[in-house]
């Protein structure tokens, strides 16, 4: 029997409200049982625990998909793969991005019923913090703090808006950056962002980390030193179109296993800000989740 968990953040509004409906509609045309939980982190846990049975289905952003993986990590289910299903209908909707999910609401629900398991990796930090897509500090991180009071009015332009406002003020910060025991960055010069990767866009589809696989058992990472006015500019440009590990001031690694420390500095994880004041190590779990994709 199909038993799914439909999770979804009722006060959304809107035309939202049309897509989550429309969703609804298919699955429950196409599954023997669909119970319907609103996404909230207080009582995650409790909706997840009471319905063993059901695969989780996220409708939302990576944020939601963060809040789902994150709550798993602290009942201990991610020692085996965590099965969910997504029909991304966030903002950004990266980590849909990065698997080829279809963006239309409707072939969504039908891959959720339809689709191929695909076993996905999954970073965890020494604070308890989980990363499905990506994480990143400096320049991009203030990017969405300043985007994100605009995202009721510009939708997927806010993040372009906030990088622009970002990358005008930016000055760098003075990060060490270890990838498996190796220093790439030894935080004696400013950086202007450090991003790891395990899917490969962040703010809507800028390739902040171009090489990732989501399933390789690695994360890739991506240090830009682009702190000047004219560098910042000309990363920007090289981000949209995926070049910027060409430049000669940006450093690409891959490994298992990545330290930051310095700051503070605004961090991002999945479009969950913070800051990091310190230092933070982030370790890939291989095939931690599993996750519907279209075939």
């Amino acid at each position: 029997m199909t038993k799914l968990l439909v999770i979804t953040n009722t006060r959304a509004g809107g035309a939202r409200d049309e897509a989550v409906e429309t969703v609804l509609g298919v699955l429950r045309a196409g599954a023997d049982e669909v119970q319907v939980a609103d996404l909230d982190p207080d009582a995650m846990a409790g909706v997840l625990d009471r319905h063993p049975e059901h695969r989780p289905v996220v409708l939302g952003g990576d944020g939601s998909v963060h809040l789902l993986v994150a709550t798993a990590l602290r009942l201990g289910r991610l020692d085996r793969p965590f099965g969910f299903g997504l029909v991304p209908l966030g903002t950004g909707n990266d980590l849909a991005r990065t698997l080829g999910l279809p963006l239309d609401p409707a072939r969504a629900a039908e891959v959720v019923l339809d689709g191929r398991a695909r076993e996905l990796d999954v970073l965890t930090d020494d604070a308890g913090g989980v990363v499905v897509n990506a994480v990143h500090l400096g320049v991009g991180a203030e990017a969405g703090r300043r985007a994100l009071p605009l995202k009721p009015r510009l939708g997927r332009l806010a993040y372009p808006v906030g990088s622009a406002v970002a990358g005008a003020a930016a000055r760098g910060w003075k990060l060490r950056v270890t990838v498996d025991g190796q220093v790439v960055a030894r935080g004696d010069r400013r950086s202007l962002m450090v991003a790891l990767g395990n899917g490969v866009t962040i703010g809507g589809g800028a390739p902040v980390t171009p090489s990732a696989r989501p399933d390789d058992g690695r994360v890739d990472v991506v240090v830009s030193f682009s702190t000047g006015w004219r560098a910042r500019l000309a990363f920007a440009a090289a981000l949209v179109r995926g070049r910027h590990p060409e430049r000669h001031d940006v450093i690409e690694a891959r490994g298992h296993e990545v330290t930051v420390a310095g700051g503070p500095v605004p961090l991002n994880a999945d479009g969950e800000l913070a800051e990091l004041a310190g230092a933070r190590t982030w370790t890939v779990r291989p095939h931690a989740l599993r996750v519907t994709v279209a075939d």
